[in-house]
């Protein structure tokens, strides 16, 4: 595959703005109708979703050892919506019809690098949900508790009919009755418990739909539909370094799960938790420093992305930690820079970016749907 010219070609469609996924789905739903019940009723959030996540694939269509897992845990992720094996080669000539549509230059030699990569894609997405056939689509979750921590942030707690495999520091996507066929992305705040229960952290954002429904909205007795777990934003297992964790709002959730894996299965390691923005779960968190030795906290410092770079570095060197960075997408850039600049290898950087629309592992190529 001429990989360079494909990422060219895909950003002609990117520049093309709105235009390129409309003319997408247009091409879609005309030529098969069938696919149009598989998507939410308005469209108006799923057309950027789309391109952000060619947009990563085609980023790592020359990076098999990465790209693989990925495809797979989406394969798995998307049983959710009612995707089968039928439906790929549909989503592919409606793909191919768009790059070809906005690329002046389209000819029959890309058109085969595209449909080559296409295979690929589908193919593994296929294996992955087939072999994924035992397992639900979804699991269905009673909502337990919803505590309003602050004007935007809540803290539900909810629990799974059946039990939900997940390991810490993964996301998973939740859909609610209010908002459907809307799945959205959050990491539980907690590594898995004996009884089941997951903690979400969800923050209401404007114009966000199913965020301000669950932040909100939502009601103990509710129930929520859950899909699978994904994303690689984990302990390495064959690591017991101390860490470093980093987080601004939300963000927090996967760092507070990582912290409850230490304290529940170890290895015993040492922990210091840097915090940037509204504190809105700072009794927890205090109660978890003073219950936990290895636990060190730092909280409070100001959300200026450049102010917690410099408490960083002011605290360091961190350069024998292994480092985990969530939140806003300035603040990991910055904390993500300041620390390689001090010399931390990159190898032991993971980082989790939370948007308003999901949190995407942006140095481990997860994809959103």
């Amino acid at each position: 595959m001429d990989v360079p010219r494909m990422r060219r070609s895909f950003r002609k469609a990117e520049q093309a703005g709105d235009d390129a996924p409309l003319w997408f789905y247009s091409h879609l739903f005309v030529t098969h109708p069938e696919t149009r019940a598989l998507f939410p009723v308005s469209m108006a959030t799923q057309r950027d979703r789309l391109f952000a996540a060619l947009g990563q694939v085609v980023a790592l269509v020359d990076d098999l050892d990465t790209l693989v897992p990925v495809l797979q845990g989406l394969g798995r992720d998307h049983r959710k919506f009612g995707t089968v094996a039928a439906h790929y080669p549909a989503v592919g000539a409606s793909l191919l019809a768009t790059l070809a549509h906005f690329d002046d230059e389209w000819d029959d030699a890309l058109a085969a690098d595209w449909a080559a990569a296409y295979e690929l894609v589908a193919r593994v997405m296929v294996e992955a949900a087939e072999q994924a056939s035992d397992a639900p689509p979804w699991w269905e979750a009673d909502v337990l508790t919803c505590e309003r921590r602050t004007l935007g942030v809540t803290v539900l707690q909810v629990r799974p009919r059946q039990e939900l495999p997940f390991r810490a520091g993964q996301s998973i996507s939740v859909e609610t009755g209010l908002r459907p066929r809307l799945w959205r992305y959050y990491a539980p705040a907690n590594a898995p418990r004996p009884d089941g229960v997951l903690e979400l952290h969800v923050e209401a954002h404007d114009g966000g739909p199913v965020s301000t429904a669950l932040a909100w909205q939502l009601a103990p007795g509710d129930v929520l539909r859950l899909g699978p777990a994904l994303g690689r934003f984990t302990l390495p297992a064959a690591s017991d370094r101390d860490l470093l964790l980093v987080g601004g709002g939300t963000g927090l959730a996967p760092l507070k799960a990582l912290l409850d894996e230490v304290a529940r299965t170890g290895p015993a390691r040492r922990a210091d938790l840097v915090l940037a923005g509204e504190p809105y779960d700072l009794p927890a968190l205090l109660e978890l420093a003073e219950k936990f030795p290895w636990l060190t906290l730092t909280p409070a410092v100001p959300d200026e992305d450049g102010e917690l770079a410099d408490v960083l570095e002011s605290r360091g060197p961190w350069t024998s930690r292994e480092v985990f960075v969530a939140g806003p997408g300035a603040l990991v850039r910055a904390v993500a820079a300041a620390l390689t600049g001090q010399g931390l290898p990159p190898e032991r950087l993971h980082t989790e970016t939370f948007s308003p629309s999901r949190p995407s592992s942006r140095a481990e190529g997860e994809v959103s749907s």
